[in-house]
């Protein structure tokens, strides 16, 4: 059984990884740790914080991968990760989270990076819950959804609910706040994800698809 420590930004990441993530990796021979990012228990924080997080897992558990989930929604220059100023000149979205995550990857000890797999949801966790519209119909009370014409129209916008955009009025999270009544993101983010499955979302949110496969392929490794 090989084992993945998760580094998760949130309680809303951490819940997925429970609810959704946790049962399918342990069939495929994976067990999950999902801590949170310690020094704020939660919430983004310095890249050279979330460094020693990560190498103090790679030193103390010789045999455990690490990985991180945490969301580019949020994330600035103050917070010095790695090739930021670089990456974000870089104007295709895919392309400058790739850059990113080179660039976490390329900081961590060289005798520890080959049990990293640095990962940045693009644009934020909530994004995923928009894989599915009938899903969000069964499992919202009808008069908790008080933005329909809002949520179909963002259905209808984006193919890939990963690239639902990078700001304060059109990011996922505040789409939902507008969109449901009463929206509690670790209720209904576990709610949601966990009703439309981890196949659903991987099939639309490529890069989450492969991050995830990522995770999977290690048992293949020695």
């Amino acid at each position: 059984m090989k084992r993945v420590i998760i580094i998760c930004e949130g309680p809303t990441e951490q819940e997925f990884c429970k609810t959704v993530l946790q049962l399918p990796l342990q069939a495929k021979g994976i067990q999950i740790q999902t801590p949170l990012i310690k020094h704020t228990r939660g919430g983004i924080v310095k890249w050279p914080v979330l460094k020693k997080q990560i190498e103090t897992h790679l030193k103390v558990d010789k045999s455990a991968y690490v990985t991180t989930f945490i969301d580019y929604y949020g994330l600035y220059s103050k917070h010095s990760f790695p090739n930021w100023e670089v990456a974000e000149r870089i104007p295709d979205k895919n392309d400058r989270m790739k850059a990113l995550e080179t660039a976490m990857l390329e900081d961590i000890d060289d005798s520890l990076r080959y049990r990293f797999i640095p990962y940045l949801q693009l644009h934020e966790f909530e994004g995923l819950l928009f894989n599915d519209i009938d899903v969000i119909y069964q499992q919202i009370p009808p008069g908790d959804i008080v933005g329909q014409a809002e949520l179909e129209k963002t259905f209808a916008d984006f193919d890939n609910p990963e690239m639902i955009n990078n700001n304060r009025d059109t990011s996922p999270s505040h789409r939902l706040q507008r969109i449901i009544n009463g929206y509690n993101k670790v209720i209904y983010g576990a709610l949601l994800a966990e009703a439309i499955g981890l196949e659903r979302i991987r099939n639309r949110s490529p890069r989450f698809h492969e991050w995830i496969g990522r995770i999977e392929s290690l048992v293949d490794t020695d």
